[in-house]
This record gives structure tokens, C-alpha cells and sequence, in this order.
């Protein structure tokens, strides 16, 4: 399958804008256009988002210590090793499952799976910013280990980082600061996704990689240059239109996911 490389870069650069005006990578908006316009299988569309993800997220953490040094977020090794404990399992058998799922059903869970995303960004994002009360130390490090799982399991399925559902983890369960939260997700989403990439590299899938690498590349060096204009660009849009904008525009893809056959 062919595309023109500039339309693909294009893509990628406004995918990538988006995400960066929330402070993700925008891999939740580049799944449903790789499904959609690109007309790639769901399977395969999940795997080179993961791919592209993995670029993307490894160059958002280096980008991010300008503002938060690596030894900010090593110092709290503790939390994200709890987060890690359930998440490492949940893109195992996330991703096994999704190699498993005939395409329909596979459609269908990501569909579903990009509303559970919109409200997170619409309602995790409100909550994140007010804070939260913390749980005793054994059940909040029990919660870390069951939410890091369902994290783990959502972004398999979608070839995600799951930053929108990380932050806010980071933020009410632990009590920690937004900015930081950001940075320490990218240390949580790094090792998971490898570990789902991983399980998605025993799949015959996997091979789109190889048929698609020119594509690959072009719309991971978009995501990254779109997500360096979206972080410039973060105060000029505020936050009250641009979250319900974005849930809407993954409600509305969700809908054309469901219905792609």
C-alpha cells in the first residue's frame, strides 16, 4: 500500500499537535486516522500506532528534561515501579488478546475503548487538576498495582502510551504535581509499551512493520515535530475549549471505527 509521504508527515505533525496541546502524544487521535484514511486492518493500525507511540514518547521524555531532570523522576522510582508491577502484565495479555479478537470484534473494543478515553480527558484532567485525598499507604499501593493493569490492558489494545489516564492516576492516588506526573507516565508508558510490542512481535501482524517502515518513520518524525508546536502553543488555547473539542473528536472517530468493516 502506498501513501504520499508528505500527506503522511502532514498527518502526523497535526496528530501530534493535538496531543501536545494536553501533554500526550496524540497516539489516541493517530489510531483511528491509520484505521480510517489510511485504511490500514485494526490489528495492524494497533501495532504501527505502538510503534509510532514508542518513538514518540521515547523523544518526549528526553524533550521534558529541560523542565523535569531525570533524577527528579528517578527519585520517585517507588511509584512508578508500583505502577509498573501491573501495568508490565496488563500489555502482555492486553496484547495477546487483541492478536486473538477476530477484526470485528477488535473494531468494536477500540471504538469503545476511544469514548472510555474522551471522558478521561474531559473528567481526569477536571479531577487532576483539584487533587485528591490519599489512601493509606497499603491500599494506595494495592490501587497502583490494580490500576497500572488496566492502564497496561487499554494501551495494548490501542497502541498507546496512556498518558490520560496516568496523569491522573499520578495525581490523585499519589498527590503528586501535574508537571511532574507528566514526565513520570513517560517512564511508566516506555517499559509497558515495549513489553506489548514485544508480545505484538509473535504475531504475523507484526510483519507491517517491515512492509511499512517508510510510512513509520514519516509519521513518527510528524507526531514528534507536531507534538513540539502543540507544547509551544499550550497556553494559547485554553483548556476549557480544547479538552471538550478533543473528546468530541474522539467520540465522533470512535463512531466511524465502530462502523469500519
Amino acid at each position: 500500500m502506498k501513501h504520499n509521504k508528505l500527506t503522511v508527515f502532514g498527518s502526523g505533525a497535526v496528530i501530534g499537535a493535538l496531543g501536545g496541546l494536553i501533554g500526550l502524544g496524540g497516539a489516541e487521535f493517530r489510531l483511528p486516522l491509520l484505521i480510517g484514511a489510511f485504511r490500514f486492518a485494526a490489528l495492524e493500525a494497533v501495532i504501527l500506532n505502538k510503534a509510532t507511540s514508542l518513538v514518540v514518547v521515547a523523544g518526549a521524555l528526553l524533550f521534558r528534561t529541560r523542565t523535569i531532570s531525570i533524577e527528579t523522576v528517578a527519585s520517585h522510582w517507588d511509584v512508578i515501579l508500583n505502577l509498573l508491577a501491573g501495568s508490565l502484565l496488563g500489555a502482555w495479555l492486553g496484547a495477546g488478546w487483541a492478536i486473538r479478537l477476530k477484526s470485528e470484534t477488535l473494531y468494536r473494543v477500540i471504538a469503545i475503548l476511544l469514548v472510555l478515553i474522551a471522558g478521561a480527558l474531559l473528567f481526569g484532567h477536571d479531577a487532576a487538576s483539584h487533587g485528591g485525598m490519599l489512601p493509606p499507604r497499603i491500599a494506595q499501593i494495592s490501587a497502583g498495582v490494580l490500576t497500572g493493569f488496566g492502564i497496561g490492558m487499554v494501551a495494548a489494545l490501542l497502541g498507546v502510551a496512556g498518558g490520560e489516564l496516568l496523569i491522573p492516576t499520578f495525581v490523585l492516588l499519589f498527590g503528586l504535581d501535574i508537571k511532574l506526573a507528566g514526565s513520570l507516565s513517560l517512564a511508566v508508558s516506555l517499559p509497558t509499551m515495549i513489553v506489548g510490542f514485544a508480545r505484538y512481535s509473535q504475531d504475523g501482524s507484526f510483519d507491517v512493520l517491515r512492509r511499512n517502515r517508510g510510512f513509520l518513520w514519516m509519521m513518527a518524525a510528524g507526531s514528534l515535530v507536531g507534538a513540539f508546536i502543540g507544547g509551544l502553543l499550550l497556553d494559547a488555547v485554553p483548556s476549557a475549549v480544547l479538552l471538550p473539542l478533543l473528546a468530541a473528536i474522539l467520540v465522533l472517530s470512535a463512531i466511524k471505527v465502530w462502523r469500519h468493516s
